[in-house]
């Protein structure tokens, strides 16, 4: 079962727009750092603590934004938090819907076979290492492309704009790198 693109765009901008009038705009990447924080805090108690004036940190990174990140850390049942972990069980939930992991690693892209060949391991390791740069980069922007090129975009940010035509700007000269050979 395939999603037409159109309808699937369609619904991701409801999505967000839906995410923006009700919540906040949609950015995921701090939570991998309050996931961080949460397991650092379990191994060192003090790193978060509570005063009057709101929640602190003894991590400059969490301190940072009157000490928002701390408290996302000391509370982090929110609704980024929540956001994210609805991300990877929706992941889960269509991988089970389209037939479970066999199935899904035998429908391996006709474009990938062609240039990298059959490797289950050899394509997990290479989307691994690719998640792994773009969230590093991510960090190094403050924010992730959900957060400044669609979220970002969808409020007319110039930096979602300047962010998205860097993204494409690397990312197309790259492709044609990796992808030389046509499924």
């Amino acid at each position: 079962m395939t999603l037409n693109w159109k309808i699937g765009g369609l619904m991701l901008g409801l999505v967000f727009f839906a995410a923006v009038l009700l919540v906040k705009p949609i950015g995921v990447s701090t939570q991998f750092v309050i996931l961080d924080g949460i397991a650092a805090d379990l191994v060192s108690p003090d790193l978060v603590t509570q005063t009057d004036e709101g929640y602190t940190s003894s991590n400059a990174y969490l301190a940072k934004s009157g000490g928002k990140y701390a408290k996302s850390v000391a509370n982090p049942l929110n609704y980024s938090l929540v956001f994210v972990i609805a991300m990877v069980l929706g992941g889960f939930v269509s991988v089970k819907m389209r037939g479970g992991l066999d199935k899904a690693e035998r429908a391996m892209p006709a474009l990938w076979r062609a240039n990298f060949g059959d490797s289950v391991a050899k394509r997990n390791i290479a989307v691994f290492v690719g998640g792994f740069i773009v969230l590093y980069g991510a960090r190094l922007a403050g924010g992730c492309t959900s957060g400044h090129m669609m979220s970002g975009m969808m409020q007319t940010s110039i930096s979602g704009y300047l962010f998205t035509a860097g993204a494409f700007a690397a990312a197309v000269p790259v492709a044609m790198m990796l992808y030389k050979k046509e499924a």
